[in-house]
């Protein structure tokens, strides 16, 4: 007997109730259909999501009239036996004539292009009963297989049908906190739930099973310039270009990329300052503010040394924005004694971690556009927080960023 796990508002991220308050607003489905297609419990959860977040009045819900319009015609007269057998005749050579037409449009369809029109496509068309009183016995007889064959068949597809429900359900639970979760990813999430319910699903089965219940992510591509290299303060050299100085890390608190990306809201643009950890991928720091100001800049980075847990030398990689390079900034690395590296020029690739870590918390995650600066900050709180702890890396081997951080702090 399954057990249904009870949810709370807390298993909801903010990002979420946006989605489904902007799909039903939109009326792609109805409060109810989107409790149903995303497990939503409590029978009134949607309604409060949508009085507090949407743009609609969802105060009452307006009932729709039944309008019947019929017009009575008159019967038509009826026919003699001699016309009934004329138009039997006549409907029969049509049959047959059209019954010859699509035998030879399959037959061409099999031997010119190669195209097999297999026992699914029978199984669908007696499944539906889209041919009238077409018994299974002559179905099978015309097509040239066995009864036994045939319930064989259907047996097996019932419980791929069921084991492909019971791998979406699963999936869909994951991208309640996970939207835009990649279909590798979710393998590897998925594979103790999926070994628990007994399904064996590979990479490639996986992508099948999603791309018919259309649940593939589609990639999105963005490119805003946030960066103002062209100033007077004195630029850095870089210390993760390749060459004899490189800086390879090999453990946490060794090398933090830092960048700085802006998000849409609805009143105007506010501004996402983030610092990771290049070893773990971790967000270490993070800080939404409504201004490019230095000081509102450089509370990531006091975050980030908030949590600092050793003292060995610790590079700062960013680029060469005038934030970055100005002399408020550079005194707090002179506090800490941070060793300050920088991008040659404004070249996106020498800061790659740090712009794929942007791409990731605004493709994956930020979905929805906020009202203001603290609803930015309360979503972006919640997607760092699933982001570090929940989301694996194919470049840690499918491990969080917080299990690698973790590691390797407890054993230094």
């Amino acid at each position: 007997m399954e057990t249904v796990q009870k949810r709370t508002q807390r298993d909801y991220t903010l990002a979420f109730k946006l989605a489904v308050v902007e799909q039903v607003e939109k009326g792609e489905l109805t409060y109810k259909e989107a409790q149903q297609r995303y497990g939503i419990q409590g029978r009134s959860t949607v309604l409060v999501w949508l009085r507090k977040h949407g743009l609609q009045d969802w105060s009452a819900s307006p009932g729709a009239a039944k309008i019947t319009m019929g017009n009575q015609s008159s019967k038509p007269k009826p026919l003699t036996p001699e016309q009934r057998i004329k138009e039997l005749e006549v409907q029969l050579r049509e049959a047959q004539e059209k019954a010859r037409l699509f035998e030879a449009v399959i037959d061409v369809i099999q031997k010119e292009h190669g195209v097999r029109v297999g026992k699914k496509a029978f199984g669908q068309v007696l499944a539906q009963k889209l041919v009238q009183g077409l018994s299974i016995s002559r179905a099978c007889r015309h097509m040239g297989i066995s009864r036994q064959a045939y319930y064989k068949r259907q047996h097996s597809e019932i419980r791929q049908i069921a084991r492909d429900a019971k791998v979406c359900a699963l999936v869909k639970h994951v991208r309640l906190r996970q939207p835009r979760l990649g279909t590798r990813k979710l393998q590897h999430v998925l594979r103790p739930s999926l070994a628990e319910a007994g399904i064996q699903v590979g990479r490639d089965r996986l992508f099948n099973i999603l791309r018919a219940a259309r649940l593939l992510v589609v990639p999105q591509r963005a490119y805003h310039k946030t960066t103002h290299s062209h100033h007077r303060f004195r630029r850095h050299p870089n210390l993760l270009k390749d060459g004899p100085q490189k800086v390879v890390p090999d453990a946490p608190e060794q090398v933090w990329v830092a960048d700085i990306t802006y998000l849409p809201t609805a009143q105007q643009f506010v501004y996402l300052s983030l610092v990771t950890d290049a070893f773990s991928r971790k967000i270490v720091g993070y800080h939404v503010h409504d201004s490019l100001q230095t000081e509102q800049v450089s509370q990531a980075l006091k975050m980030a040394l908030r949590g600092r847990r050793t003292r060995q030398p610790l590079v700062h990689h960013s680029d060469r924005g005038i934030q970055y390079c100005s002399t408020y900034y550079q005194a707090i690395h002179a506090r800490h004694g941070l060793i300050c590296s920088m991008t040659d020029g404004y070249d996106c690739y020498q800061n790659a971690m740090a712009e794929r870590i942007n791409g990731i918390l605004k493709s994956e995650f930020l979905l929805q556009r906020p009202a203001d600066l603290q609803q930015a900050a309360r979503m972006v709180q919640q997607s760092v927080q699933i982001y570090n702890r929940e989301r694996p890396h194919q470049a840690l081997k499918y491990k969080t960023p917080d299990e690698i951080h973790r590691a390797f702090m407890t054993s230094a």
